[in-house]
């Protein structure tokens, strides 16, 4: 097993190195030249060719990616074309605030998502089981601009109980950063909890119908024990896989979630850099986030022979 996680995590080079060829040529043949904003409405054409020589955006094609593919080789993914501060510190004074945003919308996903479609696997076709149902549709094709707003309305601004915006790091206390985090963890979290619930409820009904899962009940095992020992560990191969793909959800709803939030993480850093086609800021970050991805999709690819140790690579 050792040598195959080994082997998987030398598949993601070439992985990596595809992708960060794909982002580099996607920003770069789209419409938009930053040489352009950076000189202003006012700029002449010799002040465009000089901001483009400084940044060396006059160079070939070819030669811009394999200058730019050494530095990352190096470490270095470059400096900001506005800021002029290196991108590994920008993304790195940004990573706490995704990280817990994340993990916290996560924890709540899992928390509530799970729960929600065991019990409606086992109350299938009852009344419970079609409010899970509604509850996990509307969910997952609600806008989360839409929701953000919504509950900045409800809890931050009729109810006073937490604030609109902003952020507090862990160095001030975790119940302060938790505090701050709450309503964007809450918006970000909805529809991935929906998702979950439903393949749960799905991977779950399958399992139910089993004939060890009849054994268990018939030998008088309670039913939360049979429902969380026996029938979830059989069922949560499919739902562990939706936990890894939904990475890229909550991701990709962090974008907007921290937009409308205000909060100073990579989402934020990254609408803000392709407003300005900061070429260096933008590749960085989708470099550093597809990497996370794929080394979760191999965490997900291990969890499974924890699971079920009849899977053998």
């Amino acid at each position: 097993m050792v040598a195959e996680i080994l082997r998987r995590l030398a598949a993601t080079i070439p992985v990596m190195g595809v992708v960060a060829i794909a982002v580099f040529a996607l920003l770069h043949l789209t419409p938009g030249d930053p040489a352009v904003i950076i000189a202003g409405d006012y700029a002449t054409t010799d002040d465009i060719a000089r901001i483009r020589t400084r940044l060396g955006l006059d160079k070939p094609f070819l030669a811009q990616v394999g200058i730019w593919l050494g530095q990352v080789l190096r470490g270095d993914l470059g400096t900001s074309i506005f800021s002029g501060l290196p991108v590994t510190r920008l993304i790195a004074q940004r990573t706490e605030v995704t990280l817990f945003l994340t993990l916290y919308a996560m924890l709540i996903s899992i928390g509530v998502g799970v729960p929600l479609g065991i019990i409606a696997a086992w109350k299938q076709g009852s009344l419970l089981d079609r409010v899970v149902m509604i509850l996990a549709v509307s969910g997952f094709s609600m806008p989360v601009f839409w929701l953000g707003f919504l509950l900045v309305y409800v809890f931050a601004i009729s109810l006073a109980w937490l604030p609109v915006q902003g952020y507090v790091p862990l160095t001030s206390g975790l119940p302060a950063m938790l505090r701050h985090l709450t309503l964007p963890a809450l918006t970000l979290s909805v529809v991935y909890m929906a998702l979950i619930a439903r393949m749960t409820r799905a991977s779950m009904l399958g399992v139910l119908g089993e004939d060890y899962i009849r054994t268990a009940f018939a030998k008088g095992l309670a039913p939360r024990g049979v429902l969380v020992r026996h029938a979830l560990k059989n069922a949560s191969l499919p739902v562990v896989t939706i936990i890894g793909l939904g990475f890229a959800l909550l991701i990709g709803g962090a974008v907007v979630t921290e937009s409308v939030f205000a909060l100073p993480g990579l989402g934020r850093l990254t609408v803000d850099a392709i407003i300005r086609r900061d070429y260096p800021v933008i590749q960085g970050v989708i470099l550093i986030v597809s990497g996370v991805y794929v080394l979760i999709n191999l965490v997900i690819d291990v969890l499974y022979v924890v699971l079920d140790p009849r899977i053998r690579y």
